[in-house]
């Protein structure tokens, strides 16, 4: 969750409409333990212990969360569209290569085939799924779990628990799989600092496969589901390319400092690249980037700040969101500039193995006169912030959040989430496997 506990979401939002941009939190990297919880916060106390579907079953019971999990449940059961920026979904946007891949198995599909073969039927039954199964969008990214979909990693064996892990290394860049595997050991740092490891730790995630990983040597799709508290991710694999989105990363804190010292933030290069251009911008480019001069900007309209997602837009159940363009376009961005922003973009993309990130970051050049860059906050990094690279082919946004098990009432750079879409019908590759079925392979 986004969202400070349950019975603290009018306060946040008291806090939020009265704070000016002088008043927000400032903090340095390291600063995140001001901010560690008291043990002994009741809390904290009355859920310590419990296994994973218990304190799932705690969480429903407050009233806030009940009606967002309705809300959630009405947008999953809609029909798949896709994000637009005007409602209407654009075609043509994504293409599979001229000629389909030699009839040879890839590692991600092995590696996915040697899970499978480790399972017992009713592991089997729980983990596999069509490839156009709607449970794709039942993802969610909170601590507690929405909905059960495939099996959850933490109550697996150690052999089966390490075959997930080679297919996510398998499928992913290793940079990708680093930043992977580091959110999810910030998970199981978290569940530490509050005492919570049973509600989180670096195990506490769904897996899923869909399609069948022996038809890869054809070309025909299939892919796999990885979802929990701040960690989700989907691959799909078709017609010789791959598709890795939508993604949801973050990390509360985004960085562990022990005994070994300070370990790099997970986002540390998107975050640098995104100051860099922010602090290169003009008076008149900031003037139209700058969309809202704090990310608790009493001028957002209402709505704007959501208690679970704060200001980033394209995360769980917004399959079909219509996100207008804002802030400024990247024609009006000088070339420097329009190369940091496609850094920005490519970091955003560094999931996937290298040709396949090559493919895709073609695709965000042939749009890259409508794509756009918006930011919230200070542009000198002395404050938290938020921003969003938007095209027709990608949406890619970093937020600073307030604290949810940390005690920071105010967003912090020690928080972070971001997210990657394929907007106009390609997440889940949808666009993509369409595309295959057209021709006829």
């Amino acid at each position: 969750m986004s969202a400070t506990p349950d019975e603290d979401i009018d306060g946040f939002f008291t806090t939020a409409r009265t704070t000016g941009r002088e008043e927000t939190v400032e903090l340095t990297d390291e600063s995140y333990r001001t901010f560690l919880p008291d043990l002994d916060d009741p809390k904290l106390a009355e859920v310590r212990g419990m296994t994973y579907e218990e304190f799932a079953q705690d969480r429903y019971q407050a009233p806030f969360l009940r009606d967002l999990l309705v809300h959630w449940d009405g947008l999953y059961r809609e029909p798949f569209v896709g994000i637009t920026s005007d409602g209407a979904v654009r075609q043509g946007l994504y293409a599979l290569p001229g000629t389909a891949p030699a009839d040879t198995g890839s590692e991600p599909a092995e590696a996915a085939r040697r899970f499978l073969a480790m399972l017992t039927p009713g592991e089997l039954d729980a983990v596999r799924h069509d490839i156009d199964a709607p449970q794709w969008r039942a993802w969610s990214n909170p601590e507690f779990m929405v909905y059960r979909v495939g099996l959850r990693m933490e109550v697996l064996s150690d052999d089966k628990t390490a075959a997930i892990h080679d297919v996510l290394r398998a499928s992913l860049s290793a940079d990708g799989y680093a930043r992977v595997s580091g959110a999810m050991e910030l998970n199981g740092h978290l569940g530490e600092l509050a005492g919570l490891p049973t509600v989180m730790n670096r195990h506490s995630y769904w897996f899923s496969v869909y399609g069948d990983p022996s038809a890869d040597t054809r070309g025909e799709p299939w892919g796999w589901q990885l979802f929990g508290h701040h960690v989700a991710l989907h691959f799909v694999s078709v017609g010789g390319r791959h598709v890795i989105a939508p993604v949801f990363l973050g990390g509360e804190p985004a960085l562990v400092d022990d005994e070994a010292g300070v370990h790099e933030p997970l986002f540390t290069t998107r975050e640098r690249i995104a100051l860099e251009l922010a602090g290169s911008l003009t008076g008149v480019q900031r003037g139209r980037a700058v969309v809202f001069e704090s990310v608790l900007d009493p001028a957002m309209p209402e709505g704007r700040l959501h208690p679970a997602d704060e200001r980033h837009v394209a995360g769980a159940f917004r399959d079909n969101r219509v996100i207008p363009f804002e802030g400024i376009p990247a024609s009006e961005l000088d070339t420097a500039q329009r190369d940091l922003l496609r850094r920005i973009a490519a970091d955003s993309l560094d999931l996937l193995v290298e040709e396949q990130r090559e493919l895709t970051l073609a695709e965000y050049d042939a749009h890259v006169d409508e794509t756009w860059f918006s930011w919230y906050g200070a542009t000198d990094g002395s404050q938290p912030f938020y921003f969003r690279v938007h095209s027709p082919v990608l949406i890619a946004e970093f937020d600073h959040h307030a604290g949810v098990w940390l005690t920071n009432r105010l967003p912090a750079r020690f928080h972070v989430h971001t997210t990657l879409r394929h907007p106009n019908g390609n997440d889940y590759a949808k666009a993509l496997i369409a595309r295959w079925r057209e021709r006829g392979e």
